[in-house]
């Protein structure tokens, strides 16, 4: 069982014989005074912080931002974990002050989604618990609000048994604090991680990557399809609704000649149209597709036009849809670009 840094610091002031209050400490140092390093945290033992640097290093946090990308609204930062392995995370800013992080759980990604830059690295290994929430203690310690985070950077969630310890560390009102429905996971279809969220994290958002209503052309497109079929990945989602009552996002994107013709938009209302007194809380998100050179069979994104047909055959029928607005594709921190290399 691999143990977070927070269980590890209970664990060893215990060993140590010092009082509960000493963890108290720590954590107020790090989520209310934003100390990273342990050597500055002045109400500690130096007893204590020196045990704490031979364990831990000289800061709380573990990943090591290597390299920064900015553009507009997007930052991409390139991450090295302690290993020598490099996972991405990207911060988005509105104008009105909200902030956005979109952050890893895999190093590389093992599913081969033909059109994800990730996926072309082959899957490296899972993101401990602790390397999954640093990623957001780093932006925290630096003075970022974590107002919302989303699980759609390198590798696919629900793949990782790692998530569910990361998922409860978040949401530790003596940690970081934060409310489920601020959390969005996003996966490719893996049914036993759909219903485990389902049953032990209900107000988490979900998202889902559909990509084409077509069962043939969706194992092409993602060969995750062949493991578990769009039908049964639809049959958990439409259990995770009645269970929590709450509104499931459906990703689409929009590749040129491949998934946006009407007959593919038909399909995709007759999909939902199907799932019975639950289908008016599937929301489908338009994406335009952002052109990667990493991926073997190259795609171009559907143009506006195209893209306005495609919804509106949508909207007449009923069906909640939105064309989604993408930022930072030009530093290839947009959907299914990151990648995790220093050199680009």
């Amino acid at each position: 069982m691999n143990y977070s840094k927070y269980e590890t610091m209970k664990q060893l002031i215990a060993d140590m014989k010092l009082p509960d209050y000493r963890y108290e400490q720590i954590i107020k140092a790090i989520f209310s005074q934003h100390t990273s390093a342990f050597e500055k945290m002045n109400t500690l033992p130096l007893e204590l912080k020196k045990s704490l640097i031979d364990i831990f290093g000289p800061s709380v946090c573990c990943t090591i931002p290597v390299a920064c990308q900015r553009s507009g609204q997007a930052d991409k930062i390139l991450f090295s974990l302690p290993d020598g392995n490099r996972v991405e995370a990207v911060n988005l800013h509105y104008k009105k002050g909200w902030e956005s992080f979109c952050i890893s759980s895999q190093c590389g990604c093992g599913f081969g989604c033909q059109f994800c830059a990730t996926g072309t690295l082959g899957h490296k290994r899972n993101m401990t618990a602790d390397e999954i929430t640093d990623q957001l203690l780093y932006f925290y310690l630096n003075g970022h609000k974590l107002n919302s985070i989303s699980f759609m950077g390198m590798g696919e969630p629900l793949a990782n048994p790692n998530l569910f310890d990361a998922l409860n560390i978040l949401k530790d009102s003596s940690l970081f604090g934060l409310s489920q429905r601020r959390i969005t996971i996003s996966t490719i279809g893996i049914i036993p991680g759909i219903r485990r969220l389902t049953q032990e994290f209900p107000q988490i958002n979900l998202a889902f990557s559909l990509h084409s209503p077509f069962e043939k052309q969706r194992s092409e497109l993602m060969p995750v399809n062949r493991s578990f079929p769009l039908h049964e990945v639809m049959e958990a989602l439409d259990n995770h609704i009645r269970h929590t009552g709450r509104r499931l996002f459906l990703a689409y994107v929009m590749l040129n000649g491949v998934n946006d013709s009407a007959d593919h938009a038909k399909a995709l209302v007759k999909l939902l149209q199907n799932r019975g007194p639950w289908s008016h809380l599937y929301h489908v998100d338009l994406i335009p597709y952002n052109v990667t050179d990493k991926t073997t069979r190259k795609f171009v994104s559907s143009d506006k036009g195209t893209m306005k047909r495609f919804r509106d055959i949508l909207h007449g029928e009923g069906i909640s849809v939105a064309t989604r607005t993408q930022f930072g594709s030009d530093i290839s921190a947009a959907c299914g670009q990151l990648f995790g290399d220093e050199k680009d």
